[in-house]
Parts: structure tokens; C-alpha cells; sequence
């Protein structure tokens, strides 16, 4: 059974995505939260774009991409540009990112293709434990890679991912350098929202505890799932 911060961030999820607008793509759901119309196109247009790129240039992973995915969901992220969230089957992208004029399609496109690579390799039973996860992100970097490759020349999406692919230490993949990124990219994204630091310190605080009490949930549970049936 998942634990209860992950339970608590799908119900989250849930809640989000009931919030949010949306249309389909080739059958892909793309959706933004926000009830302002002219934000929401803002989002929109780049990843159709992205989608559309992929769709062009790379039409087999493309038709993969749509079996693995279910929606595409821009939102404010802690610390990284996208992510894949498996219980929903869904890839998230950074808003900030997303609505910043300087990033460009075949961008957010490579993006996407790595995250739908994470959706691909779980599908397909491998997870994202701790000790597989340098050589996960590695494959999903040289998917990115070789898409890049397809575009015409002159793009950053090729670069970017060979860069990404040898430029992290195999530490950069551990639980406390996760837990540190996020808890710096969640400090950033209540300061975009313009939260207090008194709020930032109580969402800190009530994330700790449900952490402790998840930890605490997951030993109580431990020698019942050691125990072998009669």
C-alpha cells in the first residue's frame, strides 16, 4: 500500500486537476489551473506546440507518448521542470517555465519525451528506487537526447540533455539531495505566490510531521508484511 504522503499527494493531485481546464490533444488531456482564460491560452500554446514537434519530427515515440500518458498538467513544481506522477499517469510541467518567453517549444518537448520515458519504464514494472534511479534518469536523458538529435539543427534540446545526462554525480539522485531540492524549489514557488515566511514555515512544519507520521505508520506496518502466510 502507498504511503500516506503519497496518498496525500494524489488526493492533492485529485483536487487540482478537478479545479483545472483542460482540452484534448490527439486524445492526450492538457490542462492548466487557473481561471484566468488569457494565462491559461499562455500555457496552452507552448505545450501544443512542444506536442505538435514531437508529433513531426518523431511520430513513432509520439504515438508511444500517447499510450503511456493519460494528461499533461501545467502547475507550479518544486524544483525541477517537469515530472512524471505515475498514480495519475500524468506528466507535470512547470508553470514558471512553461509561461517564460525565453524557453522555447523544442524545450519543453524534450521535457516531455523524458517524462513520458519514466511513464514507459514504469509501466513496465522497473520503479524509481533509490538505486536504480542514476541509470533510470540516464535513460530517460539519452531518450531525450536522441530526440533532440531528430530536430533541425541549431536547437538547445540536444545539448541540454547531454549536459544533464554526464553533468550529475550519482549523490544528485539520493533521498536527501531530493528532499533538499524540493524543500529549496517549495520555498521558491509560496515566494512566486507572494506566501509570508510565516506561511512557508507552517507548510515546512505540517510537511515534516506528515512525513514523521507516515515513517512512523510505515514501522508499525513492517513485521505484519515480513509475517509468511500459513
Amino acid at each position: 500500500m502507498p504511503r500516506l504522503s503519497v496518498r496525500l499527494d494524489v488526493l492533492l493531485d485529485r483536487i487540482g486537476l478537478c479545479m483545472s481546464r483542460g482540452h484534448r490533444i490527439d486524445g492526450l488531456w492538457v490542462g492548466c489551473l487557473t481561471s484566468d482564460k488569457e494565462k491559461r491560452l499562455m500555457a496552452f500554446d507552448p505545450v501544443e506546440e512542444a506536442l505538435g514537434l514531437i508529433k513531426r519530427h518523431d511520430p513513432l515515440r509520439y504515438d508511444r507518448l500517447r499510450r503511456d500518458l493519460v494528461r499533461i498538467w501545467v502547475f507550479l513544481l518544486a524544483g525541477n521542470w517537469g515530472e512524471y506522477r505515475h498514480p495519475l499517469r500524468m506528466c507535470v510541467l512547470d508553470e514558471r517555465v512553461v509561461l517564460d518567453e525565453a524557453t522555447r517549444s523544442e524545450q519543453i518537448a524534450s521535457t516531455i519525451v523524458h517524462e513520458a520515458t519514466h511513464a514507459r519504464l514504469m509501466r513496465r514494472g522497473i520503479g524509481y528506487e533509490g538505486a536504480l534511479r542514476a541509470r533510470i534518469e540516464a535513460v530517460c536523458f539519452r531518450r531525450q537526447r536522441a530526440f533532440a538529435a531528430r530536430l533541425p539543427p541549431g536547437g538547445a534540446a540536444q545539448e541540454d540533455a547531454q549536459r544533464r545526462l554526464t553533468g550529475y554525480p550519482e549523490e544528485f539522485w539520493t533521498d536527501a539531495s531530493f528532499r533538499e531540492r524540493r524543500d529549496q524549489g517549495a520555498a521558491e514557488v509560496f515566494h512566486y505566490l507572494g506566501m509570508s515566511e510565516t506561511f512557508t514555515r507552517n507548510a515546512f512544519r505540517l510537511a515534516a510531521l506528515v512525513r514523521r507520521v507516515g515513517d512512523f505508520i510505515e514501522r508499525l506496518k513492517a513485521p505484519f508484511r515480513r509475517r509468511r502466510p500459513f
